[in-house]
């Protein structure tokens, strides 16, 4: 029986590290089948040695843990192995890195922050149910469906607020000059976080702030050309200040409104090939000016180089963060992903950003030491982070 029971967890994690392996290591097929032979032996080996391992761990560990957490332990330990930008990611985890990535999800559309042992509303998104239900500025939320959250974490307080599209939650909330408790019942809608915001300057200059290039990235800054197109206004300012990247496919789209025809970024894969991104802009209408730090990183970066290379436009800050390397998610059996450095990325004119940055044109610092980005953080919430709901 023993044996069995040993069996049944070698094949377990067999099974769960398969998964993974089976993404990280595709087997050429130039490889000699005795070569392969080989390297599934030793492999099989190595997971027979983990399997004997969790198995004693359980027996002689003072705390309870179980098998799952172990193996999840194990798959983390093989990503320890890589660079800081992969990783393994839990259910959980996963559909926040989700949420994140595609600046969509169900809730209520209010901005948060764990301030004085209260989950504090910043304000409340315009037009969404929080903002519709009449939720304020100030407000502290300290039940969510008659569960007290007095003293939750951020993280925590977020998960139970956010929600499918259409189902139902019940806020009670603390209000200055308002004496008890007020509840409200409001119905979660789909959420679409919009990075961008825009206004005209003086001298009929086009400011476009652009906090990250989430999935609604390229339509809101459509939406935003449109308004300066219709005042004839060409001179554009893009603000990239501590925008941390985000979607390679929504820098490129957005490339496409200001770039000349050619080359927008190459992308050296890990498999040894190349492909480039190209503009197909015959004549390019905006004069840009691009607005740049230390925490402007990853498909920023893209950004700026394009603009630098083409001379589309000035870039003007301090150097950038040096992040030139290209992660692609994918999603388990579980439930959970991966998040893995997939390809290097190199600006239209091939120079190499990772470890570099990109060098402003115009060098101006920042009269405020400024923190450059743990992008390795990403997508995990923290106290200082501000996300909706």
């Amino acid at each position: 029986m023993k044996n069995l029971q040993r069996t049944k967890k070698i094949v377990s994690i067999l099974l769960a590290i398969s998964m993974i392996l089976a993404l990280l290591i595709p087997i050429s097929a130039s490889f000699a089948a005795d070569n392969n032979q080989t390297e599934q032996t030793n492999l099989n080996e190595d997971l027979e040695y983990l399997g004997r391992m969790i198995e004693f761990i359980q027996s002689k560990y003072l705390e309870k843990i179980t098998e799952q957490e172990l193996i999840e332990g194990a798959m983390q330990g093989i990503f320890s192995k890589l660079d800081d930008y992969s990783n393994y990611y839990t259910p959980e985890e996963y559909k926040d890195l989700i949420d994140e990535v595609s600046g969509d999800f169900g809730g209520i559309g209010i901005q948060v922050v764990e301030k004085e042992g209260y989950i504090t509303v910043i304000t409340p998104l315009d037009g969404t149910p929080g903002f519709r239900a009449g939720i304020k500025p100030n407000d502290k939320v300290i039940s969510v469906d008659e569960i007290d959250i007095t003293g939750y974490s951020l993280e925590k307080a977020v998960d139970l607020m956010r929600g499918e599209e259409g189902t139902k939650i019940k806020l009670g909330i603390l209000r200055e000059g308002t004496e008890g408790v007020i509840y409200f019942d409001i119905t979660r809608e789909i959420i679409k976080i919009n990075p961008i915001s825009h206004k005209i300057l003086e001298n009929d200059i086009g400011y476009i702030r652009i906090a990250q290039f989430n999935g609604n990235t390229f339509e809101n800054v459509i939406k935003a050309l449109n308004e300066f197109d219709s005042k004839n206004i060409e001179k554009i300012t893009v603000d990239l200040r501590n925008n941390p990247g985000g979607s390679l496919q929504e820098v490129v789209n957005t490339l496409r409104l200001f770039i000349p025809e050619g080359p927008i970024v190459h992308i050296n894969n890990s498999d040894g090939t190349t492909e480039t991104y190209n503009s197909y802009l015959k004549n390019p209408k905006y004069k840009l000016a691009v607005l740049v730090n230390g925490g402007s990183a990853s498909a920023s970066e893209i950004f700026a180089g394009a603009v630098k290379d083409t001379k589309v436009g000035t870039i003007i800050g301090t150097t950038t963060f040096g992040k030139g390397i290209v992660q692609s998610l994918y999603p388990l059996s579980n439930d959970g992903g991966i998040k893995i450095t997939v390809a290097e990325y190199l600006t239209p004119n091939k120079n190499k950003v990772h470890g570099i940055g990109i060098t402003p044109d115009i060098v101006v610092e920042n009269t405020i030491e400024e923190s450059r980005v743990d992008l390795s953080k990403i997508p995990t919430l923290d106290k200082e982070r501000k996300p909706n709901i």
